[in-house]
């Protein structure tokens, strides 16, 4: 906990609080459902947590703005960054219901009220989104087969609309085939050594119909 603070030293007391809850959630329900590694479970903050807020680093969402969390998992990225911004609509979506019944849960327990849940299928969304964020949930070329077609058509932010996307390693042979992706090295934002190798890709997506 002493990570986020450090990196996000502007938390409101509601915020502070929802974060210091996560791990006590995580810990009750992995040991009913597990949808995070025992190993990790203990570095939830560094791993999950943080790793998710790398989002915010590159991209401070607006008010009433809508961002999609595919393969959400166990809730990161969306839950984290549901918490640093409170007025950003979030709708995490996974194909695997174990998973999303314990996002529910833990979205209900912090009281978070921009989040919506559902297990479901990139592909079967019919909603569009000023950003789609996910966590290596696959290859960027698949993943963008996935979620064609589901951006807004005007632009509320800084950057166009589009994938914000967290992955690692060397990215050259994925990233090939689209030359407007930018990475974000997290290594040049969070000192820990887990984010060594660790980048935000942003990607923007023209809106089709």
């Amino acid at each position: 906990m002493e990570e986020i603070l450090k990196y996000f030293p502007d938390l409101t007391p509601e915020q502070i609080s929802q974060f210091e809850k996560l791990k006590g959630i995580y810990e009750d329900w992995n040991a009913k459902i597990n949808v995070i590694s025992r190993k990790d479970i203990q570095e939830l903050y560094t791993k999950h947590v943080l790793h998710s807020l790398g989002i915010a680093k590159v991209m401070e969402f607006v008010a009433g703005a809508d961002v999609m969390d595919v393969g959400t998992g166990g809730g990161f990225p969306g839950i984290p960054l549901a918490i640093l911004f409170p007025e950003t609509n979030f709708y995490l979506i996974d194909v695997i219901a174990k998973k999303i019944r314990v996002v529910n849960e833990v979205v209900a327990e912090l009281g978070l009220k921009n989040v919506v849940a559902e297990q479901k299928r990139a592909e079967t969304v019919a909603a569009k989104f000023d950003f789609i964020v996910s966590r290596a949930v696959t290859n960027m070329p698949d993943f963008v087969k996935w979620i064609r077609h589901k951006t807004k058509k005007e632009n509320k932010h800084e950057f166009e609309n589009g994938i914000l996307y967290l992955k690692g390693g060397d990215l050259t042979e994925e990233l090939k085939g689209f030359p407007n992706a930018v990475e974000f090295a997290l290594s040049h934002i969070f000192d820990n050594e887990f984010f060594e190798t660790k980048k935000v890709v942003y990607l923007p997506l023209k809106y089709k119909r």
